[in-house]
């Protein structure tokens, strides 16, 4: 996960609520919807909420309540509740459904508790963490999501020969560590290549080991 700032809500939906006071998420035009989705997408850079995949389009995400809409209906129609998640069957947005995420892109601390490595696989290193990984299925174990950790450790692998380090040797020189932390985090034309913040997150453990 990389942690999602989250701005101002649509002006379109700030509209509709002031027409709909006591209007829920459900009842919100599709044009709307997509127009929420749109601004979701650009705050993340157009990568998933969860897993960090990239999004190529508006039609290939949805709008996802990190507090779930049947626990919270008080915030259904509160923006900085709704992030973009991918559609994959059985994971992130469509694993979560109803259940409590007690660890989220929208706390600093889902960049810190969560451990990934070049094999692909996420670690939980707190309770908090490992039951987010579980109800997200975000790949602990290759039994549970071995497509998702296929994937991550094949993408995160070419972003880094992309950047001249070979992913089975490392790198141990902390000052070109942070420099390549530092441009990864620099998003280019508002978008990161997929699993950008997985990288940094490995680089990071380079640096701190």
């Amino acid at each position: 996960m990389r942690t999602i700032s989250k701005g101002a809500e649509p002006s379109n939906l700030t509209a509709w609520k002031h027409i709909n006071p006591h209007g829920r998420y459900n009842q919100l035009t599709e044009d709307i919807r997509r127009i929420i989705r749109q601004h979701a997408l650009e705050e993340q850079f157009y990568l998933c909420a969860y897993c960090c995949q990239r999004i190529q389009d508006i039609d290939d995400c949805h709008n996802e309540h990190v507090a779930a809409q049947n626990l919270n209906p008080g915030r259904t129609l509160d923006f900085s509740n709704i992030v973009a998640s991918c559609n994959t069957p059985n994971q992130c947005g469509d694993a979560h459904k109803s259940q409590h995420l007690p660890l989220t892109p929208l706390m600093a601390e889902c960049e810190t508790e969560l451990r990934f490595k070049i094999s692909g696989r996420v670690e939980g290193l707190s309770n908090r963490a490992i039951d987010t990984i579980q109800v997200l299925n975000l790949g602990d174990h290759e039994k549970n999501n071995r497509a998702l950790i296929e994937k991550r450790k094949q993408l995160s692998n070419a972003l880094l020969w992309t950047n001249g380090i070979n992913p089975d040797e490392g790198l141990e020189d902390e000052e070109l560590l942070g420099m390549l932390i530092n441009d990864l985090s620099q998003p280019q034309q508002n978008q990161m290549e997929p699993f950008t913040p997985v990288v940094i997150n490995i680089l990071q453990s380079w640096l701190q080991s």
